[in-house]
Formats: C-alpha cells, structure tokens, sequence
C-alpha cells in the first residue's frame, strides 16, 4: 500500500485569484526539505514564487526557499527486493588523490570541488550530467539552476547566494557540499544518495530509507549511476 506522509509539516501558503498559464504541468509533487510534499494538477514558476493548482481546484502561491523538488507524481510498484537497493555500497565515493581531472566540461572545477568535500569527482560528475548537461546556466521550469540544477532552497541551505548560482565553481560547490552531506546521512549508499538528492532526503527516510516509489526518482538513479560507472572507468 502506498505510505501516507504527514501533511501537517507544510508551511502556510497564500492563496492566490490568478490562473496558473496554460502551459504548465500536470501530476506533480512538490516536495518539501523535511519530506512532506503536496499533490498539485499544475505548477508556475514565477520569480522567486511558484504557484499551483490543487486537485479540488484550489491555488496557492508558495515560496521557493520552502522548496525542495517538484517531480512527478507517477507511482511506480517497487519490486521485492529492490534491485537498485543494495545492502552495500556499490562504489567508494571518497576522494582519492590518484583520481585524475574528469575528461568533461569544467573537469578542473569538478575536481577542486570533490577535493576540498573528499568525494570521488567521478560522482559530481555523473550528478551535473544528469542534471544539466554541463550547461552552467541551465534553468528548469520547477526553478532548479545552474550545472547541479539546484533549487534555490538548497542553494541558501549549502550558502550560496542567489547571485553566484549560475558561477559554475561556486554551484559545484554548493552541490558538491550537499551530495557529501548526503554521502554522510545515508552511509555512502549511493542510490539513496542519489534519490535524496531527487527527492530529498526527507522523502527517502520518509519511506524507511528506500528509493521512493516516483516514476521520475526510480529513472534519475539509474542513470546516474550509469554516467558515474562511465567516468569511473576513464579514471
């Protein structure tokens, strides 16, 4: 059966007369630091704001520093066991300092970054092509920026100012601190690394320390745990 998260967490919205544009997306969670989320048949981004559309028609504008993640809300059935669950970690995520500079674009910020967070720049790696390309101004429509696409609620949290978000050493950074406070959290298991930070990591200790079961969640593991084997390999 399908967990039930607590609701009463969520911070008071401001409900707003306006209607959302026609152009945004439908079946959506927002997600909250601590793991709650709220359900929304459509989102906006606009500023520093988004505004949804909830399933009884109701509208609320809420802040981004409040934040998360905004996925999809397509319910997977996880099978038993969880094949991208493993007792164990799959790869040592430390620093190493034979690890050479990653063969991708910002290479020598990436390797600055998982030094001075002791993670293997192999991960940072793999985290900014998933998430943007190694394109440095990549904005989405749910407010992620910059190369670890972060929202501006994890970019405050990890100290970085909302003018350095698109400087790709300091959006490394911030990204970098927070896989490593991740890495610490969920004791270098990787995909819940990696699902935290999708999902946040309220919403992994929220469903018992497993993947949560989102299409969009149990998608964004897997491939970046491809791109990190890919690197790993060139090292």
């Amino acid at each position: 059966m399908r967990t039930k998260l607590n609701h009463r967490r969520l911070l008071p919205a401001l409900v707003v007369a306006a209607a959302l544009s026609s152009g945004t997306a439908t079946a959506e969670l927002v997600i909250f630091p601590e793991g709650s989320f709220l359900k929304v048949t459509a989102y906006e981004v606009d500023g520093d704001r988004v505004r949804v559309e909830l399933p009884n028609g109701g509208r609320l504008a809420l802040p981004l520093l409040r934040v998360h993640r905004i996925i999809e809300d397509e319910w997977v059935e996880p099978p038993d066991p969880d094949p991208t669950e493993p007792e164990a970690p799959l790869f040592s995520l430390r620093f190493d300092p034979s690890h050479p500079l990653p063969e991708t674009p910002y290479g020598d910020l990436i390797y600055a970054a998982a030094e001075r967070h002791a993670l293997n720049p192999a991960l940072i790696a793999a985290v900014v092509r998933a998430e943007s390309a190694f394109d440095s101004r990549a904005v989405s429509v749910k407010g992620a920026q910059g190369l670890m696409q972060l929202m501006p609620a994890t970019a405050v949290r990890f100290g970085l100012a909302a003018a350095e978000v698109f400087e790709p050493g300091k959006n490394l950074d911030a990204g970098a601190r927070y896989l490593r406070w991740l890495t610490d959290r969920f004791a270098g298991h990787l995909p819940r690394v990696l699902a935290a930070y999708n999902a946040g990591e309220g919403t992994v200790m929220e469903y018992g320390n497993r993947i949560p079961p989102y299409r969009e969640t149990k998608q964004y593991v897997p491939k970046v745990l491809s791109y990190y084997k890919k690197y790993k390999t060139m090292m």
